[in-house]
């Protein structure tokens, strides 16, 4: 593990594995610990991975201003990190709500970004609408599975307007590409990594403008890699294509069967797709 200070000065810690060009890899949640990236399913093998603990959460120190946990205050600890690290340029990953940070940072520091690779984004920095009926047609495609009539009914209850806390719960299997014993456990380690308060204030209002960071995906010149999993109801596929086609060099790669984790889901398809990507 190695430290360096924030924008703020907040001791903030990233984690190495592996040799080769380094990969600056921003962990989702939002507000989870990067451990549970592991290792990306083996690309550790092609690059160095440096995991970044952000403000608040493994072994990053809590800044003593909360608002700082807002992602756009994060983007400097980014730029910070590159700096600690003596890269002129960086490769850039960020999964999930992770994504929105690294595509922020790519909006104010184009010039420092060499390769970025979205894994399963949120669509919200973009403005890309998630329907109802995509989720309702992505999720059709689960029926055969055991968990399917329970998932799907708390699905339709979230639809209808009528959730209750335990429906969000009971639809997680549909982010999952197999929600075997292996998920579930993996899952069950994820609550324990997260900072709720933390992820509370990262997409706080005046966090970005929809409209701005279209402008600047389209302004970006380095090549872009979205990766999106086949089941994951949180980006569809036809919703990835329509984020993909924002960036003048962006790339749509669809992992077979995947969920919102797809390097859990097929190791080989996903380390082979972001390694030849990254080459």
């Amino acid at each position: 593990m190695g430290t360096f200070d924030g924008a703020d000065g907040t001791r903030l810690a990233y984690h190495s594995s592996g040799d080769g060009p380094a990969l600056i890899c921003l962990p989702g949640g939002p507000m989870q610990a990067s451990a549970y990236l592991g290792d990306l399913g083996g690309l550790s093998a092609h690059r160095r991975l440096v995991r970044l603990d952000l403000r608040g959460t493994g072994e990053s120190a809590a800044p003593v201003d909360p608002a700082t946990y807002r992602c756009d205050r994060q983007v400097a600890d980014v730029e910070a990190l590159r700096r600690h690290l003596g890269l002129e340029r960086v490769d850039l990953a960020g999964h999930c709500a992770g994504a929105t940070l690294a595509l922020l940072y790519a909006a104010r520091h184009p010039d420092r970004v060499d390769r970025l690779v979205l894994l399963n984004p949120s669509p919200r920095p973009v403005g890309v609408e998630v329907t109802d009926r995509d989720r309702r047609e992505l999720a059709e495609l689960r029926r055969g599975e055991p968990w399917f009539p329970a998932a799907f009914a708390a699905f339709e209850r979230i639809w209808a307007g009528r959730a209750t806390a335990d429906d969000w719960a009971a639809i997680t299997p549909f982010t999952w590409g197999r929600w075997d014993d292996a998920a579930q456990a993996h899952h069950e380690r994820e609550a324990s990594w997260r900072n709720p308060d933390a992820a509370a204030g990262y997409y706080a209002d005046d966090a970005f403008d929809p409209a701005a960071v279209r402008s600047a995906a389209g302004d970006l010149r380095a090549p872009v890699l979205l990766v999106a999993g086949a089941y994951d109801v949180a980006l569809p596929a036809t919703r990835a294509a329509e984020y993909a086609g924002l960036f003048p060099k962006g790339e749509l790669a669809v992992q077979p069967g995947a969920g919102h984790q797809p390097w859990l889901d097929d190791p080989q398809w996903f380390v082979e797709t972001v390694a030849r990507f990254l080459r």
